[in-house]
């Protein structure tokens, strides 16, 4: 599984003209799950996520988690961060999960945060929608369940 995580004040997802996930500080989490991925990589993402020390603590360090902050999630899922595209210019998406293999794994990732007392908002799995962030910082981390960067 991949995930791209922004330090956010805020962020959204519409679909449809529809705001169907909003929060405020914490993380916007792009998550894509690939091919042989299973619950053993969602955990691993979910509980690395929850880790992350990347909020100011009094000193303006980087030295807070999610929690520490009352900070929210916000899990939109990604295919696309399966993409290859070192081939050609148009990026092939072989190595992404079956859709319905994907929906479970992205929701258990989901939950896993949740049973640790992080709200989590979602977007809509599969569907077209307009994501709105302001990203703080900026931070963005890149994290990978097989650990290839």
């Amino acid at each position: 599984m991949r995930a791209v995580i922004q330090r956010v004040s805020e962020a959204s997802v519409t679909v449809d003209d529809q705001v169907v996930g909003a929060i405020e500080l914490g993380f916007l989490v792009l998550l894509g799950v690939e091919n042989g991925d299973t619950e053993t990589d969602a955990n691993y993402l979910a509980d690395k996520t929850i880790g992350l020390r990347v909020f100011a603590d009094a000193d303006d360090k980087m030295n807070l988690d999610i929690a520490q902050v009352g900070g929210k999630l916000l899990a939109v899922s990604q295919f696309t961060l399966l993409g290859d595209c070192r081939k050609g210019r148009r990026p092939a998406f072989t190595d992404a999960a079956d859709p319905e293999i994907a929906r479970q794994l992205y929701e258990h990732y989901c939950q896993r945060i949740r049973t640790a007392g992080i709200e989590v908002q979602t977007g809509i799995f599969a569907a077209d929608m307009q994501v709105h962030l302001v990203n703080q910082g900026p931070v963005t981390l890149l994290l990978d369940s097989r650990k290839r960067w």
